[in-house]
């Protein structure tokens, strides 16, 4: 009489009974999920590829991964079908925690079992991270807004595993463990966001019309940034409200506005602003003096000019002594968001936006250095 033993080396009858009974509860018990089946990278800088058909990376596998520096795959593919499974999970609350400084989402992860020989004979492969699921008994039909639609919710997959409650007594697992985020508007997502969100009148509007808060997060920065103007609307210190040292022919001190002293009387213009500090200087003379700009100093000037010199990086300002040019201050207070106003190094250098040559290649600033600096005979990125 053979030896009795639940586990066999094959899945015989038993794990077979058991994976359809285990399939009909999920079909019993468990929602509908809709997987947008994650295909690959595309390749938008590929010769072969337009604007609505992009070419894949590696030859449109799952495997390929498009930025070899940051592992990731920032323009992905997925699959026009939508494929309808079975799923289970634990219905949570979605809390803010206040416990810490800022504000905190808490329990926003969903853990989602699925069958795994359902899911493979549906997707025709397990099911992997980057699939997008929609889970239809989560639409919100009364959101507050002004659209007539029911508002969808979408979740990424981050990882798989075979979940530990899944093994029969055959020791043959039958369950996938799904870890969930919800999506946002990002470059990843572009194809499923594109989507109408009617599929009655898909010429209506798109879900990123309805989900993506992109708009409202450009208002409220655009807000932040018109207060920041008006509160500092230049970097380092404000002086000009404040009276600069000037030196009489008498060689007395004087506070004056402008070229008028407290008396009435015409004085000199002062040689220097009076403040010492960090980023002080501005390309205005001290006290809202008349001065002159360009590249080149002027032939007639008489001692007390002033002269920015707009070819310098960044702007000059100079006084005549009567004998040379003197530099009194730099143009170094410039404005936070104006960047083709700020002629600074902090512009030209730091934001770099001009071309190198890195090994015979021509690079722009903004390409992507995993394949800006990737070596010959790697430039596909598989």
């Amino acid at each position: 009489m053979p030896r009795l033993s639940l586990y066999k080396p094959e899945r015989g009858n038993d794990y077979t009974f058991l994976d359809k009974t285990i399939s009909e509860m999920f079909t019993i018990g468990g929602t509908d999920v809709f997987v947008h089946k994650y295909l690959g990278p595309k390749d938008v800088n590929s010769a072969d590829a337009t604007a609505d058909q992009p070419s894949y990376v590696g030859g449109s596998t799952e495997a390929s991964i498009q930025d070899m520096l940051f592992l990731e795959n920032r323009d992905r593919k997925y699959d026009p079908n939508i494929y309808n499974l079975r799923g289970i999970y634990n219905v949570q609350d979605i809390d803010f925690d206040l416990s810490q400084f800022g504000l905190f989402l808490s329990n926003d992860t969903l853990f989602m079992t699925v069958h795994i020989t359902d899911s493979v004979a549906i997707l025709g492969r397990k099911i992997m991270s980057g699939d997008v699921i929609e889970l239809p008994h989560l639409k919100d039909e009364y959101a507050l807004n002004d659209y007539s639609v029911a508002l969808k919710r979408f979740y990424v997959v981050e990882d798989v595993n075979r979940a530990s409650e899944g093994f029969s007594p055959t020791w043959y697992p039958h369950l996938y463990r799904l870890k969930l985020k919800q999506i946002y508007d990002g470059q990843e997502f572009k194809e499923i966001l594109d989507l109408p969100y009617d599929e009655e009148a898909p010429g209506e509007g798109s879900l990123r019309d309805i989900l993506s808060t992109y708009e409202t997060e450009m208002q409220i920065n655009d807000a932040v940034v018109a207060q920041a103007e008006a509160d500092a609307g230049k970097s380092g210190y404000e002086t000009s409200h404040y009276y600069s040292l000037s030196t009489n022919s008498d060689g007395s001190v004087d506070l004056e506005t402008a070229q008028t002293d407290l008396d009435g009387n015409t004085a000199a213009r002062p040689a220097r602003s009076g403040y010492d500090g960090y980023l002080l200087g501005m390309d205005e003379a001290p006290n809202g003096a008349d001065f002159g700009m360009g590249i080149s100093f002027p032939t007639n000037s008489v001692a007390g000019d002033y002269f920015l010199r707009t070819d310098f990086l960044p702007k000059r300002l100079f006084r005549y002594n009567g004998k040379s040019w003197v530099k009194m201050q730099d143009g170094v207070r410039m404005t936070f968001t104006q960047s083709d106003t700020r002629l600074t190094t902090k512009t030209s250098f730091v934001n770099n936006t001009k071309s190198s040559t890195i090994g015979g290649e021509t690079v722009e600033e903004r390409q992507s250095l995993s394949k800006a600096l990737r070596p010959k005979g790697l430039e596909t990125d598989n």
